[in-house]
């Protein structure tokens, strides 16, 4: 019932958040070229392009991880294989960026990564609860079904 509107605000949030994360470091690229910071001696040219190649390889995974999604929410079946993989390494990112974030930048950062990060676990805990195969009877030599053996009488 809540799985696939579940699967959908999480592809949705994962979109947005790539086209942020990316967008985030192609500014900070743009600050650390213009005022030509360094970093313990580091080429601030360096440092600008390995913040855009970060950006761009962070948004690109974070568009992965909402293709998965997508692709969950539109076929309403449960991600498996690379797909499954890839959303959990989703949810660990956001749980070690939230880490992260409650001590730089504060709580509201931490609120947003928890709450994506429980969406994210929403998502693969709702498809886990699916039924599993049918458990069969014991049997004896004969084929028949073993039948547990009767209470014993007392008068």
């Amino acid at each position: 019932m809540v799985r696939r509107p579940v699967a959908w605000v999480v592809a949705l949030v994962l979109f947005v958040e790539a086209v942020g994360v990316a967008g985030l470091n192609f500014i900070l690229a743009g600050v650390v070229d213009k005022q030509h910071m360094s970093l313990a001696g580091l080429d601030p040219d360096v440092m600008a392009t390995s913040s855009k190649i970060g950006g761009v390889v962070f948004g690109l995974y974070f568009v992965l991880c909402g293709l998965v999604a997508l692709v969950v929410a539109v076929r309403n079946r449960a991600p498996a294989g690379l797909g499954r993989i890839v959303l959990v390494s989703a949810a660990v990112v956001h749980g070690l960026l939230g880490a992260f974030a409650w001590g730089l930048v504060g709580w509201s950062a931490f609120l947003f990564m928890v709450v994506v990060l429980a969406l994210i676990v929403l998502l693969l805990m709702t498809y886990d609860a699916q039924p599993g195969p049918a458990v069969e009877e014991p049997e004896d030599g004969d084929g028949a079904p073993v039948s547990p053996p009767a209470a014993p009488t007392t008068p």
